[in-house]
């Protein structure tokens, strides 16, 4: 609002100020009214703070209700640019640039003038702790939209050492960890070194409100676990996980809606809502759980976080609810292609398709992961051409890292398959293991599996077996459950061809146990088929019976979701590669929209 000084000059202003706010706030709003009014105050030509306030107002309102973003940003640029000389409207200044900024970005313009206004936010914003504090985390964000890591994690540093100047020791750690989660998604080692063992002692001496405290706690422990996992640790990171399962718990049990009293301006920031985080320790539980094949235990908390993803999507509008729900689909589809659920999975890749659609900004973010399950799913249905492609497509939109080795891995799996040696040549320097260029533990351990399967496939069989007896050995120290049983029933395959019934037995069976807790219904095919050959061998007439009866259930249950897959039209998503997503093929699509 206006100063008491320039209320009591201007009596139209607050007239009109106060009918815009009367049509605004009606059940239901009169929103045309509303700006009608708002627009009135500018024709009596006012003073330049009630002139910039307004436009500011226009913007907002126009933006949150009218939808009328180009109207929306002229408001706002005469905002920023009226209250840029005046120093004693602080809030719409700084309000003023952050949202045009923000809209900006949004509209995928010219990023520059965005950055050029933040910047000049933030020289302007120093004795402002709130709105500097805001600005620099703003800017910081847009440097990482555009992987520019360097800027964000100095700029973030930035944030800090003013945080410890204006005494907020809350702020300060949000700066440091931010900086260790831009170090992260970078592969930057030092600044992840630095900045979580920093973050580590501060914390444990935080002497803050509980409750803040408990935030960093989740925070620090997300950084942790998500470390962890992308470096392949399953095992290791599970003391971690339980940490942070209880920290939440902590959190979510704290009745209180009320936020910690805040006396210092500079502390009034949220890492998250704590609806968000309890969705976000849902995910990285999910993620545990797949890494070690778990499935079980990743659909029940894809599940519930499913669930409180829906709910929380009727009050708000938070993009950062459809990243959850994209990277919660990508997890459970995979699961369902594991389990023989494919007909399940193909409806959920279009699921993933819809949550694009209404945040478009996904498609660009997520189109590899999505391309990615499309090539896993037409795999799983024999369809090797479209895998191929489908790989091809993932691997020109993947910005490199881990996801680009997983795809190469599994386009190998295509080439074995298919007999295709020359394009297998072509990927091999890529999927060797003593150079995968990965320092995830996971993915070097999936590499020695598939340079087995190679040699298994050439029928180099010693070459075979020390290359799985590797995965095993790393599978094994990291409770890799899935790479173990492919590993163990592979050996066991070598083993049989090559005579040896008793070694063959030893390895299919833990192969078979380990296949049906998990459980992957075609490492439960394959080993029932080579029991039964086993069984047979062995004159154990009663064994092979049951071991034929387990594979003719596993053959027919595959079978048969097979043919609902094919005959669904759904399944025509295959072919797709370029351009935009078939949503027509999708037998529920409007269904998915109203659900999602």
């Amino acid at each position: 609002m206006a100063s008491t000084s320039a209320v009591a000059e201007q009596p139209w202003y607050v007239a009109l100020l106060g009918l815009a706010e009367h049509f605004r706030t009606s059940n239901p709003p009169n929103i045309r009214l509303c700006i009608h009014c708002l627009q009135s105050i500018l024709n009596f030509k006012p003073p330049p703070h009630i002139e910039s306030r307004t436009h500011l107002q226009l913007g907002n309102i126009l933006l949150t209700h009218a939808k009328n973003v180009d109207i929306a940003k002229a408001h706002l640029e005469q905002a920023w640019t009226l209250s840029s000389n005046l120093s004693h409207i602080d809030d719409v200044r700084f309000e003023s640039a952050s949202i045009l900024a923000q809209v900006i970005t949004e509209k995928q313009e010219e990023s520059n003038n965005a950055k050029l206004i933040l910047l000049r936010g933030v020289e302007l914003s120093q004795q402002s702790p709130y709105w500097h504090c805001r600005l620099l985390f703003q800017l910081a964000q847009l440097y990482t939209a555009e992987k520019e890591w360097n800027a964000a994690i100095n700029l973030l540093g930035r944030g800090a050492d003013y945080a410890l100047a204006v005494r907020s020791e809350y702020t300060r750690l949000l700066f440091m960890l931010s900086r260790g989660m831009i170090g992260l998604i970078s592969k930057n080692i030092p600044c992840i070194n630095d900045s979580m063992t920093q973050a580590g002692q501060l914390i444990e001496s935080f002497s803050g409100s509980l409750l803040h405290k408990e935030y960093l706690k989740v925070f620090f422990l997300v950084l942790q676990v998500c470390h962890y996992l992308m470096a392949g640790q399953v095992k290791s990171v599970k003391p971690v996980l339980k940490q942070l399962q209880q920290s939440i718990q902590t959190i979510a049990h704290n009745h209180s809606d009320d936020d910690p009293l805040v006396s210092n301006e500079a502390e009034m920031f949220q890492w998250l809502p704590k609806e968000h985080m309890c969705i976000l320790v849902y995910l990285v539980t999910v993620m545990h759980s797949m890494q070690a094949g778990y499935m079980d235990k990743a659909q029940k908390y894809t599940d519930k976080a499913l669930m409180q993803i829906e709910k929380l999507k009727f009050m708000d509008s938070n993009p950062l609810l459809s990243s959850f729900q994209m990277m919660l689909l990508e997890h459970i589809i995979m699961c369902r292609l594991i389990m023989g659920n494919k007909s399940i999975a193909i409806h959920e890749i279009f699921q993933a398709c819809h949550v694009c659609q209404q945040q478009p900004r996904l498609f660009t973010t997520h189109g590899s992961q999505i391309h990615t399950l499309i090539g896993l799913y037409a795999m799983s249905m024999n369809c090797m051409e479209a895998a191929e492609a489908q790989f091809k497509t993932a691997l020109k939109m993947a910005g490199g890292g881990d996801l680009n080795n997983f795809i190469n891995l599994n386009l190998a799996i295509v080439y074995l398959r298919t007999n295709r040696h020359t394009e297998l040549l072509g990927l091999l320097e890529a999927i060797n293991p003593e150079t995968i260029p990965s320092g995830s533990h996971t993915i070097k351990a999936a590499s020695y599996y598939v340079k087995g399967l190679q040699f298994f496939f050439q029928a180099n069989f010693s070459d075979a077996k020390r290359c799985l007896r590797e995965t095993l050995k790393m599978a094994n120290a990291e409770d890799l459950n899935r790479l173990t049983s492919c590993s163990l029933v592979l050996l066991g395959h070598i083993f049989l061809s090559l005579g040896n019934t008793q070694e063959a037995m030893n390895l299919v069976t833990p192969a078979m146990q380990l296949a049906g807790k998990i459980p992957d219904v075609h490492v439960q095919l394959w080993a029932s088929s080579l029991l039964k050959d086993l069984y047979r061998q062995c004159g154990d007439t009663v064994n092979e019976a049951e071991g034929y009866r387990m594979h003719t259930s596993f053959s027919q249950a595959l079978l048969k979701d097979h043919f609902q897959s094919s005959q669904m039209s759904e399944h025509g998503i295959i072919q797709w590669t370029d351009g935009p997503c078939p949503f027509h093929l999708s037998s529920s699509s409007s269904a998915s929209s109203a659900m999602l």
